[in-house]
């Protein structure tokens, strides 16, 4: 029993809920009733209304209410545009339903530019569905701007002054945190007894998770395209890689070299620069200049003679430390100048690497320009989104047209809300809609029936059923939302034009209609969501890190780095799009529920996805890393030895690149393990510098990524 109550009530969730469906009822009624009986303009009334369901109700933007006001905003103009654009439009089927195909597709890809421009589309996509139904009345198109404005003016106030929310901590006071975790553990490491405790590694793995996509609120994310949201989730990145070096940095077995020393020192002054710099602080460039000075003498004693074991040439067990500690030093280099760029841009005072921060000089719209390109193929699944929400609304706006179906506009509002990523998932959200409208269209002929078509009592139940819709709606699930806005919608055109209860039957069949309309798509294009598209997505990237991971190794073997013309290796810019590729897949894959139907994802997972994104971030700032001139030739015994083991860490990425996305003449299989042993990362050649070590240190790295894609996701509590 406690346990039914528990899930029937959840106060946080009905919290949230309640605050939301206080500003958008309170916001749609007020519009509403001022235009329908205070000046008697029906259509300004209707697009008052419309206009706060749409952007406060149907779109789910993040953050809190000032955040939200502040996309809104931006938002008004073209809202302005979608109505009249949809008015025009309107005065043929055939045109309305080329305009929702080009509004359709437009809007959902939009999803591109981040987590609100996400969460806005649906809002829009609903005042370019509004207008476009007849009658074509151009004539009516001041009043249906002045109602969309007056809405949207009112949600901005409510948003931004109405039960605000408590603040999250942003991106930013994450990446402080991290920095100064980092700064700790450098120092702690720098000094005897030169080992990290048990509290500074909780520490560390607080602060690495607290940086995962996952932990991080939507609104939180740098997830843009711009140059200040690539910088900031390079910032993340970077210190997320700092910390897992520095937990894996041991220098305890033994006094460490004041070279050593004075890294570690210059990494920790660094990391509390960066924490200052991130929230708006001064540049981090005096200690970024001192690590770099750091670096550079490790780097000449690491290269230099040492009274080591081999005829005068630095022992193994110190090359190797040294190029752990270099590792270490690069990632806070990365640290600091993507903070300094975040937050100063053109104006950072960190000299800026061309190569790995490419992003660093363009202009917005170019980057803008890089990301749609980047994501318009049938690879992306913002591009899949986007093919099938607007073939499915044309569909729909065409079967509207010709058919003649009376309130048209709530069949294509239907196709909008209930078309899922995955047919499983649309199917299942359809049974639910369609019970839940059957409820509710019940209830509206009931109400109708006795209430018959006195407007006054329907005035004074829109508000309190409206502030029950939205509040009960969202947490109850789709089946009760379409149940409750089924009446909704008969409370409001029952005040706007005499009704019957047949409105009820309407109501039904356009959901119906719908309804089936986005399962046939859903059907027709990309049925199984990002499931397969993952797996293709992760076995491109391995594929093209495989390539990259012989050309490093070959390049650091002959001494000679190739090269594109912006600075990077070849096949980094390919590499690059292939991670964000698969990011964005796995990112849709998290988002879709596992539906009995679908046996792939009933059955528990074995592919840790989050392991295998890694490796391409991995893989890209490695072979940046090692290749940066001046890089020195190998003996010929150390030369041989790096191009085998470079060799054997690319098939290994081969074979879990085909298990994950077999072809035609490739049988199936799971996903193989991947030994960890190698012996040619314990081989000591008598000519190997330190770029050896360096580089096999990388591929290491990449072998213990390879071996947890094969493991299944971490267990909870387990370090990552």
């Amino acid at each position: 029993m406690r346990g039914v109550v528990a899930r029937w009530w959840d106060p946080v969730a009905y919290a949230a809920s309640g605050r939301r469906a206080v500003r958008v009822s309170l916001v749609a009624a007020t519009g509403f009733y001022v235009f329908r009986y205070g000046l008697d303009r029906p259509v300004a009334a209707t697009y008052a209304l419309f206009a706060a369901i749409a952007l406060g109700g149907l779109s789910h933007i993040p953050g809190t209410g000032r955040q939200r006001a502040a996309v809104l905003l931006w938002a008004v103009p073209l809202c302005w545009v979608l109505v009249v654009t949809g008015t025009y439009l309107s005065v043929r089927t055939w045109s309305a339903a080329l305009g929702m195909l080009a509004v359709g597709f437009a809007l959902a890809f939009s999803a591109v530019g981040g987590p609100r421009a996400a969460g806005t589309a649906p809002g829009l996509q609903l005042l370019y569905i509004l207008p476009s139904f007849p009658p074509y009345d151009p004539a009516s198109l001041g009043d249906r701007l002045i109602g969309t404005t007056t809405g949207l003016a009112l949600l901005v106030a409510a948003e931004a002054l109405l039960l605000a929310e408590p603040t999250p901590p942003g991106y930013d006071a994450r990446v402080a945190v991290a920095a100064r975790t980092a700064a700790q553990c450098a120092r702690r490491l720098a000094a005897p007894p030169y080992v990290l405790t048990g509290a500074d590694r909780t520490a560390v793995q607080e602060a690495v998770q607290a940086l995962r996509p996952l932990h991080v609120p939507e609104a939180e994310r740098p997830a843009g395209p711009g140059r200040r949201q690539r910088a900031l989730a390079h910032t993340g990145l970077a210190a997320r890689t700092l910390l897992s070096r520095l937990a894996g940095l041991d220098t305890g077995r033994g006094e460490a070299g004041p070279e050593v020393t004075a890294v570690l020192r210059a990494v920790a002054e660094l990391g509390e620069a960066t924490a200052s710099c991130v929230r708006s602080g001064p540049s981090p460039q005096a200690p970024y200049e001192a690590l770099v000075a750091a670096r550079a003498r490790l780097s000449a004693v690491s290269a230099g003679p040492l009274h080591g074991a081999h005829g005068g040439n630095p022992a193994p067990a110190v090359l190797r430390g040294h190029a752990a500690v270099l590792e270490v030093a690069d990632a806070a280099l990365a640290m600091g100048v993507a903070a300094d760029l975040a937050v100063r841009g053109r104006r950072a005072a960190v000299p800026v690497p061309a190569g790995r921060f490419w992003y660093a000089t363009m202009w917005a719209p170019l980057l803008w320009w890089h990301r749609l390109r980047g994501h318009a193929g049938r690879r992306s699944v913002f591009f899949q989104n986007a093919v099938r929400i607007a073939l499915a609304l044309t569909a729909a706006r065409l079967v509207a047209g010709v058919d003649t179906l009376p309130h048209g506009f709530w069949a294509m509002l239907a196709t909008l809300t209930l078309t899922r990523t995955t047919l499983d998932e649309t199917w299942h959200t359809i049974r639910l809609a369609l019970s839940g409208t059957l409820a509710g269209a019940l209830v509206t002929a009931g109400t109708m029936a006795v209430v018959g078509t006195d407007t006054r009592i329907y005035a004074v139940l829109l508000p309190v059923w409206m502030l029950f819709a939205f509040t009960v709606g969202p947490v109850r699930g789709v089946g009760w939302a379409q149940g409750l806005f089924t009446v909704l919608v008969a409370l409001v055109f029952a005040q706007l034009a005499p009704s019957t209860w047949h409105l009820a039957e309407v109501r039904l069949l356009d959901v119906l209609v719908g309804s089936l309309i986005g399962a046939v798509f859903g059907l027709l294009a990309w049925p199984r969501g990002a499931h397969d598209e993952l797996r293709h997505a992760v076995a491109e990237l391995l594929r093209r890190a495989a390539e990259i991971v012989v050309a490093t190794s070959a390049s650091a073997a002959r001494g000679t780095a190739v090269v594109s013309p912006t600075g990077a290796p070849a096949g980094h810019r390919s590499l690059r799009r292939s991670v964000v590729l698969a990011e964005s897949a796995y990112a849709q894959y998290q988002s879709e529920p596992m539906r009995f139907g679908d046996r792939a994802r009933a059955e528990p997972p074995t592919v840790d996805w989050q392991a295998a994104l890694m490796a391409g971030h991995h893989t890209l700032w490695g072979a940046q890393r090692l290749l940066e001139p001046p890089v020195a030739a190998l003996g010929p015994l150390a030369a041989e030895a790096l191009t085998g083991v470079g060799e054997r860490v690319a098939g290994r990425m081969l074979l879990v690149s085909a298990a994950l996305d077999p072809g035609g003449d490739t049988p199936s299989a799971s996903v193989p393990s991947i030994d960890l042993t190698f012996t040619e990362f314990a081989a000591e050649p008598p000519d190997a510098p330190r770029l050896y070590y360096a580089t096999v240190s990388w591929l290491e790295s990449l072998t213990a990524d390879l071996a947890r894609i094969g493991s299944g996701p971490r267990e909870a509590g387990k370090p990552a």
